[in-house]
């Protein structure tokens, strides 16, 4: 039993549910995407929204009689907008025919991998020889099976053109250091240094969460589980059509980064507004948005 059930509103779910759920899936599908492999098998994915933005897809193959048999499932939060714009690579998990994306935002300083939502068109372009694809973007969304709710901190008055301006500044450094520029390189240590320097003045005088404003961070052996901690750009409440329970749908702005992350309302700690912190363990899912001219001809899947 998937524990990220409890995310999309499926607290009290037993194993029979689980199996009509995933036969609801597969029947009565709100998308789907199929696409053949490079081992000549027909895999395919039916997805079913149980709420808005919030659902599971079953995933597997067609056997040569046109049978479909469910290898896995797993619950999704459809994110919105554009996460980044930066290259993602993919790789397949050991285990079964699933897919990991890694994402090397600079704004991050760190690899950010996700567990893949739509494998689908990936698999068909590498079959067709498509691959690298050329202007993709990311959209990341997350669930969390706990979390709690932090108020802001005091960030004084700061100068937004100026802030704005460090961090455009940042970015191209960071860039240049990530194409081997030694003089960007030595300049962010600097910057690292200073940085240090400063945390460990403030921390013997302040609150952690006063000095870290939000963060994320690889969280257990998991490579797509994080600790996440980020402030609270927008709040939605939706409800979960078949348990009736209620789900709650935060955007969050995490080290420069937006997405969504979806909680169930008994898991969460606090009141949910903007302007206040989300911290909490997210498992991270990501949509690769690819050029609409390099989509799989099957229907795609969301």
């Amino acid at each position: 039993m998937h524990k990220f059930l409890r995310a999309i509103g499926f607290s009290k779910i037993n194993r029979d549910d689980i199996k009509e759920l995933v036969l609801t899936s597969v029947k009565k599908n709100d998308a789907r995407g199929y696409t053949m492999s490079l081992d000549d098998v027909m895999l395919a994915e039916f997805s079913k929204d149980v709420g808005e933005g919030i659902g599971i897809t079953a995933a597997g193959t067609f056997s040569e009689d046109d049978l479909f048999h469910t290898d896995y499932y797993f619950p999704y939060l459809k994110g919105t907008g554009i996460t980044s714009t930066e290259d993602v690579s993919v790789e397949r998990h050991a285990a079964r025919d699933s897919y990991a994306g890694i994402c090397d935002d600079v704004r991050l300083g760190m690899s950010l991998i996700f567990y893949v939502q739509n494998k689908i068109p990936y698999i068909s372009a590498q079959v067709s020889g498509k691959l690298p694809i050329k202007g993709t973007t990311l959209t990341l969304s997350g669930l969390s099976i706990k979390g709690t709710i932090i108020l802001p901190s005091d960030k004084g008055n700061p100068d937004e053109a100026a802030d704005n301006l460090r961090k455009v500044e940042r970015y191209r450094l960071m860039k240049s250091a990530k194409g081997g520029n030694e003089d960007a390189i030595e300049e962010l240590t600097m910057q690292d240094m200073d940085l240090y320097s400063e945390v460990s003045r403030r921390v013997g005088q302040e609150d952690l969460y006063s000095i870290v404003y939000t963060s994320i961070m690889p969280y257990g052996v998991e490579c797509d589980q994080y600790n996440v901690l980020g402030e609270i750009v927008k709040v939605r409440r939706i409800r979960n059509n078949i348990s009736d329970e209620e789900v709650c749908i935060l955007t969050l702005l995490v080290n420069d980064l937006t997405f969504d992350v979806a909680i169930n309302i008994m898991d969460l700690l606090g009141e949910p507004k903007p302007g206040r912190r989300f911290k909490g363990i997210v498992w991270l899912q990501g949509r690769i948005n690819y050029p609409s001219d390099d989509e799989d001809d099957a229907e795609p899947l969301g």
